[in-house]
């Protein structure tokens, strides 16, 4: 098992840079690692990626030195044990609205003494055992990141006692759910919005946890990083390409 450079380079106070995956070719990944970003967040929250397409995305992020990071569709035990047996470094859970949804999530992604996630050390992640049992356990606490997904109200109400869970490394706000939560979906610059966000940042700056987000505009990045965000997660893989594309073509016919 590798040691997360994501994790270590948070922890230097360092700010890293990732997309979204939605395509589940391997190439994408080592496109993005090529191209320079920290790490990719391989979605399988929204989008057709499968298990099997994961574990080959891990394989390319691995061969070019990019931090996986897997985006599991709810905080589920099952769902959190797959991915990182697979060998993601980072698991994205969606909708920690209160502790007890945080402390699930630790219990699902640590082993023993700190949580309870079901022990096999006959997978990728100890290199299909070839790893020592009991180093690949303390290893695999330790490398392991949870990034929780802060996506309304509820969640950023009771921050407070969600940051009080030892073991979160990442509260990720997602400012579309809770643009939506607010009662302003999809305006995800309106005041209301960005009120909240930054009164995220700044407990989790006080309580000294990293803090991340998205954003699909340089402009709205560069101004989350100023603010304190480490984590940013910027736009979409899909995106990417349909921006960069137009782009061109709009240059092209005119």
């Amino acid at each position: 098992m590798k040691t997360n450079n994501l994790k270590k380079a948070l922890k230097d106070g360092k700010t890293v840079f990732g997309p979204f995956l939605k395509f589940t070719d391997p190439a994408v990944v080592e496109v993005m690692g090529f191209s320079g970003f920290d790490f990719v967040i391989i979605d399988e929250e929204h989008g057709p990626i499968s298990i099997q397409s994961v574990q080959n995305m891990i394989r390319a992020a691995e061969s070019v030195n990019i931090t996986p990071v897997i985006r599991v569709s709810s905080n589920d035990e099952a769902l959190i044990l797959r991915a990182l047996d697979i060998g993601a470094q980072g698991i994205e859970i969606p909708q920690i609205n209160k502790k007890s949804d945080a402390i699930q999530a630790v219990k699902s992604v640590k082993y023993s003494p700190q949580g309870e996630r079901g022990m096999c050390r006959y997978v990728r992640a100890s290199n299909y055992s070839s790893m020592n049992k009991f180093e690949y356990f303390k290893c695999a606490n330790k490398e392991t990141m949870i990034i929780a997904h802060i996506e309304g109200v509820e969640g950023v109400k009771n921050l407070d006692e969600i940051l009080s869970v030892h073991g979160i490394d990442v509260i990720f706000i997602g400012p579309y759910d809770l643009s939506q939560s607010l009662g302003v979906p999809g305006e995800v610059n309106h005041p209301l919005v960005k009120e909240k966000m930054k009164e995220v940042v700044l407990k989790c700056k006080k309580n000294k946890v990293a803090v991340g987000t998205f954003a699909d505009d340089i402009k709205t990045a560069k101004s989350w990083v100023s603010l304190g965000v480490q984590y940013m997660a910027f736009s979409v893989d899909v995106g990417i390409l349909y921006e960069t594309s137009k782009n061109i073509v709009d240059h092209l016919v005119n």
